[in-house]
């Protein structure tokens, strides 16, 4: 089999809600491998807290590369505590510009509670307009869900699982073992 014929790794959904002074990041637990599921309880989201200063994150793309980037945010935010905008807008510059972490295939979903960003290799750093972003093989499903949620009564929690529900029923490559961080602002 040629490296190019390789099905690759997919799936994740990871969602990010920010309503009522709170920010939900929701993250499935499916890892797939062509049409294979390989793992389904993976462990997408979590806290990471430089310096005592606590942030949410979230990944879509290889774990490994993942890790790495959030390793390096990590270092990020001990440089500069409490500025998670100074610190994601860092790492979209090195991740843009080093030649290593160019080859990196994963985006990132990180709050601290206030501020709402997803982190690409294209050296973006983008804040929702709406207060919902979603990134992963699932995404689009869960932004669309969200979205039409933001209106209602419900919390950004209940948004959260909800939007995923959608997506885990319509993206293959996403289930509902979900994994939920809650931060306040």
């Amino acid at each position: 089999m040629a490296d190019n014929d390789f099905p690759g790794w997919h799936g994740t959904t990871i969602i990010g809600v920010r309503k009522g002074g709170k920010v939900v990041i929701a993250g499935d637990g499916q890892v797939s491998l062509g049409q294979t599921v390989i793992k389904g309880t993976a462990r997408k989201v979590r806290r990471i807290s430089p310096g005592g200063y606590g942030v949410v994150a979230g990944f879509a793309g290889s774990t490994a590369d993942a890790f790495t980037l959030l390793e390096r945010l990590e270092a990020k935010l001990e440089a500069t505590p409490g500025q998670l905008q100074r610190a994601s807008v860092e790492l979209a510059k090195d991740w843009r510009t080093d030649k290593y972490l160019q080859k990196l295939e994963a985006m990132l979903i990180v709050s601290d509670g206030k501020e709402l960003y997803v982190i690409t290799g294209a050296g973006d750093v983008l804040e929702p307009e709406h207060d919902v972003t979603a990134i992963g093989s699932g995404g689009n499903y869960a932004l669309a869900a969200g979205r039409a949620l933001m209106n209602t009564d419900k919390d950004a929690e209940q948004i959260a699982r909800e939007a995923m529900a959608i997506a885990a029923d319509i993206c293959v490559y996403t289930n509902g073992n979900l994994t939920v961080e809650t931060i306040s602002a």
